[in-house]
């Protein structure tokens, strides 16, 4: 009888260890990436310039010309037109206005639907937010790697920094 106890409890622990672990990364199957990106905003936003084609005048405009900012819950409409909630937030954009060009970055919250974000983004980022300047609305771009939204208004550098962001999550 103990031997066939043992031999249950046995079977049982082998069936239920495979069950309990995680499959994948545990990322999120929305948008364009499945899997979360590692790392802090700050991380994040040094390896797409860092992976970025682009020419080095801008490079040099990255060096000295841009800031971070902290996005926070009072300051988010600022950057997005819309009221969001997300985990944490950066933004890098120039050190002088009125140059147009604005990168930003947040984490959304867990179980967040990033396609609704996304497209609340899209309608409401305002591509004009600067004072006597703006970007085209062709060049804003609104994309996403697992739970990382991205948000670039440049009219010289949006492509090749969309095209950076992206390439993190393969």
């Amino acid at each position: 009888m103990k031997k066939l106890l043992i031999l249950f409890l046995a079977l049982v622990l082998l069936i239920s260890v495979p069950a309990c672990s995680t499959q994948g990364t545990g990322g999120n199957d929305k948008g364009s990436g499945n899997s979360n990106l590692e790392g802090s905003l700050d991380d994040i936003l040094a390896q797409i310039y860092e992976k970025a084609e682009l020419e080095d005048s801008f490079r040099e405009y990255i060096e000295t010309g841009l800031m971070k900012t902290e996005i926070t819950a009072e300051n988010c409409a600022s950057y997005f037109g819309v009221d969001l909630e997300f985990e944490s937030g950066l933004a890098s954009e120039p050190v002088m206005m009125p140059s147009a060009y604005l990168l930003a970055l947040i984490r959304v919250k867990e179980g967040a639907d990033i396609e609704k974000i996304k497209a609340d983004i899209k309608a409401n980022a305002d591509p004009m937010r600067w004072i006597c300047v703006g970007v085209d609305p062709a060049n804003v771009f609104v994309e996403n790697v697992g739970d990382v939204v991205v948000l670039i208004m440049s009219d010289n550098a949006g492509q090749a920094l969309k095209d950076a962001f992206l390439s993190l999550g393969k």
